[in-house]
């Protein structure tokens, strides 16, 4: 993110080990995106793994939300309170 406050409604979500606002009415993906992360989640041979077609048919944005697996961020809108936990939490910027 550009250090600016996101202009107009935001809510505050949980990404792995940091809480951040971001703008109402984006995908998790955008967000996630916007904070920096490169890595949504590891291959079974541990290759970091990220959004490819943004509209849910890769899968590779897979990543947990309130406590559920194997969520697509690319089709799920950030909510208010939202936990998010990627396959790489080292992955988030500071």
């Amino acid at each position: 993110m550009s250090g600016t406050p996101p202009a107009g409604p935001t809510v505050t979500i949980h990404a792995d080990d940091r809480t951040a606002r971001v703008p109402a009415g984006i995908s998790v993906a955008a967000a996630l995106l916007e904070l920096g992360v490169g890595a949504f989640r590891r291959s079974v041979s541990g290759e970091a793994r990220g959004p490819l077609c943004g509209m849910g048919t890769c899968h590779e944005c897979r990543v947990t939300i309130d406590g559920t697996a194997h969520r697509r961020s690319c089709l799920i809108l950030v909510a208010e309170g939202m936990r998010i936990e990627t396959g790489a939490p080292s992955e988030i910027a500071s």
